[in-house]
């Protein structure tokens, strides 16, 4: 981590690049974006102030995330990058993991020793260790459980200031090599902003530390959220809210319990440690009030049978209706924890009609799921029941009598390429 360089251009890339120069000692820091009409407002901005970044908080105990430094160098364009880069940081999404890899010059990635994975998904490790095997170069991989806060721009439009509005307490991370001074230069990198950093013993176990990989496709990829998504509801609907409100009934429990299920059958095909839902959710995610759920049925959920398991998932959504730490107003309301709302697809700045990142993001994510199982001989009716429905939803928008333009989001897509590298990889792993 001398020279450090951060793809992507987003508001993750500049809190991380704050933090590295604030703490890191690196050498060399460094940005790198493709050219479009996203990022044209962001480069305009370091340009107009000598590549001058600042990062702000919303929270004053999260003081240690903000500062401002300057970039070392700034590139546009993935095939523009030079010099020597001994660490690059993925901070794009996962779907485009490849597209960005695939446009740097190889003369640049076989000097790379290192590469950190900010928010990957299930299987980004073995798609980008397969990436690097394709071209004979040893590097070492490491995933991050997921990004370690909420991060976004200071305004509506991108520039050289963010906004960091929560951190985590917690994140994991693993790493295919077995001894690296890198995680122990990211553990400190991470006490020094109040995280704490819990080593896996592999990355794909850190991968499966993430939440949204449980709980977003039984919450955005059903009927009643796809129809707020696309704009067939007047009123707004809330993520987390009960129906009529929200999504949440007892059939959506159902599937968020089977879809769990059938994620922990992967786990265990390859040889990887299940997780208790329950406890996942309560105890490194939202806690709960203990006169809501109880420690012991927190510890004994995988073992308690299906109908229990359901109550207990119902119980965790509604005892976080409102935010039960917070403090009670005098006619004894407490803060509106779940009025979240579903966004609405919206115009691009392309032009182009688009779908928000929930469940954009999310799609690329089951569908990678789906075809591991696939690989692996396993049935999984209710990751095929949520692709389904959310393609079903994209048909319908896009066979729709319409002259705005759509974007990429809107395809339906198989992702066979990333599929077939992260299978071959797992077939190494498990052999």
């Amino acid at each position: 981590m001398e020279r450090v360089l951060l793809l992507g251009t987003g508001p993750t890339s500049v809190q991380l690049a704050v933090i590295l120069k604030k703490y890191a000692y690196c050498d060399e820091v460094g940005i790198v974006g493709r050219a479009s009409v996203r990022s044209e407002g962001f480069f305009s901005a370091l340009e107009r102030n000598e590549n001058r970044i600042q990062a702000h908080i919303q929270n004053q105990k999260d003081e240690n995330m903000q500062g401002e430094c300057s970039i070392d160098q700034v590139f546009c364009g993935y095939e523009t990058i030079k010099g020597t880069w001994d660490t690059l940081i993925l901070a794009v999404t996962t779907d485009a993991y490849m597209d960005v890899l695939q446009q740097i010059s190889t003369e640049i990635v076989r000097n790379v020793k290192c590469i950190v994975l900010i928010s990957p998904t299930f299987g980004s490790n073995f798609l980008v260790k397969s990436f690097f095997h394709r071209l004979q170069l040893n590097v070492e991989v490491i995933s991050f459980s997921t990004y370690i806060g909420d991060t976004r721009w200071m305004t509506d439009n991108p520039s050289n200031h963010v906004l960091t509005t929560a951190i985590k307490k917690k994140v994991f991370i693993g790493s295919t090599s077995n001894s690296t001074k890198t995680i122990d230069r990211l553990d400190r990198l991470c006490q020094q902003v109040g995280i704490t950093l819990e080593k896996m013993g592999s990355p794909i176990e850190a991968e499966t530390r993430n939440i949204s990989l449980y709980v977003h496709p039984p919450l955005f990829m059903n009927p009643f959220s796809l129809k707020a998504i696309f704009g067939e509801s007047d009123v707004t609907k809330y993520v987390y809210k009960l129906f009529p409100e929200g999504p949440i009934t007892q059939k959506l429990i159902s599937d968020l319990r089977t879809h769990w299920q059938e994620i922990m059958n992967i786990l265990n095909k390859i040889g990887i440690e299940e997780i208790n839902l329950l406890k996942f959710m309560i105890d490194d995610n939202y806690p709960v009030r203990l006169e809501s759920i109880s420690r012991h049925d927190i510890e004994s959920f995988p073992q308690l049978q299906v109908i229990h398991q359901e109550y207990l998932l119902y119980i965790r959504y509604t005892a976080l209706l409102i935010d039960p730490f917070s403090k009670p107003s005098k006619e004894g309301k407490y803060f509106d924890f779940s009025a979240v709302p579903i966004r609405q697809m919206f115009v691009n700045r392309e032009g182009e009609l688009d779908i928000p990142r929930m469940p954009k993001e999310d799609y690329y994510r089951i569908k990678i799921i789906q075809g591991i199982a696939q690989y692996l001989g396993l049935s999984s009716p209710t990751i095929d029941k949520f692709v389904e429905t959310y393609e079903t939803k994209l048909k319908e928008v896009t066979n729709a009598d319409s002259e705005q333009k759509l974007s990429n989001a809107f395809v339906i897509q198989e992702f066979r390429d990333d599929v077939q590298m992260i299978c071959q990889e797992i077939e190494q792993y498990v052999n």
